[in-house]
């Protein structure tokens, strides 16, 4: 009979990646509270869900990215159902957020699009989340934020890179085996 395997700190890493990743934590935590759309929701557009504004964030990268705005695409960088992609974006047509445009390639496509409204409630997330981010480092020297900034990027970015390796359930691929993360006694 095998002993049950029990989680390990990895001392080969230090504590370094131990702080980083309790910090991760903290910071998972806090993101989860929504501060900051629940703030622009509050001073724009009382009445929206959070997730109505991650269908209008989600609209805004996928544009600048270069893509075409579709309801498929919308559902498709959210990872959920098709039809479900289609009712929140019926409903922030419905509000005024967003519209549809007939694509010029081919009349039987939706392209969508912010109205001014969603514009304007994009402008009011970017001022609530560059007030609170200029609040918490407002102590910082200027070098420290350039630090943190590339920092943080390199981090994120590996983050995006291991999402995008994620199949549609959510499965993570490319991490370490799991006999890495606990082991056998």
């Amino acid at each position: 009979m095998s002993q049950p395997q029990q989680p390990t700190d990895r001392p080969e890493h230090g504590d370094s990646i131990i702080d980083i990743g309790q910090t991760l934590t903290r910071m998972r935590f806090l993101i989860g509270r929504r501060i900051v759309g629940r703030i622009a929701i509050a001073n724009i557009a009382p009445g929206l869900e959070l997730t109505d504004l991650d269908v209008l964030d989600v609209s805004r990268r996928i544009a600048q990215a270069g893509g075409e705005v579709t309801v498929g695409a919308i559902a498709d960088a959210m990872r959920i159902d098709p039809s479900r992609g289609s009712r929140l974006v019926a409903d922030l047509v419905t509000r005024g957020i967003l519209r549809r445009d007939a694509s010029q390639e081919d009349g039987r496509r939706s392209l969508i699009a912010p109205t001014e409204l969603g514009e304007t409630l994009l402008r009011e997330i970017r001022s609530v989340k560059h007030g609170l981010i200029e609040q918490m480092t407002d102590d910082w020297s200027a070098e420290d934020r350039q630090d943190f900034a590339r920092l943080f990027a390199r981090f994120v970015d590996g983050f995006e890179d291991v999402y995008q390796a994620t199949d549609k359930t959510g499965e993570p691929a490319g991490l370490p085996p799991a006999s890495d993360k606990i082991i056998a006694r």
